[in-house]
């Protein structure tokens, strides 16, 4: 159950930023709730800019300190797709990329099981969320880890779970692999709106 904070960030920036809000229940809710309401105001530039910059925060759990540095880095590399890169670096966090294998339903549980210690990437034990993981990285849960309610049923829970393509988990093994680099696509991001908020 999604608590009554995270449901209220949720109607403001949108169901896409946590995973729990993206349910036909709460879509339901919404659609009853917009029947009642008058037009929202259109939002200006900033607004917009500012609107975007927030899903982003909310959605990947990270602190405006790390967003801005995410941002800054981004751009310092002068790589032509500065958006995909700035997405990439998100979505190479390891408390997404469990997120992503399917390991982890939420990624605030994600944070929490790389924090408690639960995670190992290439054998060692990280405890660090924001770790960035690259391609051929092996991921699992620790040995004395995987008897944890939190991993009960999970190659149950997996059975109709799709990874995307950049990465894979052996539910028989408990292990994933990071296969190549994240896609970005512009669904519930628009991440160049983010880079005009951080380039006033």
């Amino acid at each position: 159950m999604i608590s009554k904070p995270k449901y209220k960030i949720a109607r403001r920036l949108g169901a896409g930023v946590y995973e729990k809000t993206q349910t036909p229940k709460f879509a339901a809710s919404e659609a009853r709730r917009g029947k009642k309401k008058s037009k929202p105001k259109a939002l200006s530039g900033f607004g917009e800019q500012l609107l975007e910059k927030q899903k982003i925060r909310y959605s990947y759990g990270v602190t405006e300190r790390q967003l801005s540095r995410y941002v800054k880095e981004a751009v310092a590399s002068k790589e032509a797709n500065t958006p995909s890169l700035l997405f990439d670096r998100l979505e190479r966090r390891l408390d997404n990329a469990i997120y992503r294998m399917g390991i982890a339903s939420t990624r605030a549980l994600g944070r929490q099981m790389v924090s408690h210690g639960h995670i190992l990437v290439n054998g060692r034990r990280v405890t660090i969320p924001s770790y960035e993981v690259k391609k051929g990285d092996v991921v699992a849960i620790r040995e004395g880890s995987k008897s944890s309610p939190l991993f009960q049923q999970l190659s149950e829970k997996l059975k109709t779970y799709q990874a995307p393509k950049w990465v894979t988990f052996n539910p028989g093994t408990l292990t994933g692999k990071v296969e190549g680099s994240p896609v970005y696509t512009q669904e519930f991001f628009n991440i160049d709106t983010v880079l005009e908020f951080y380039s006033r």
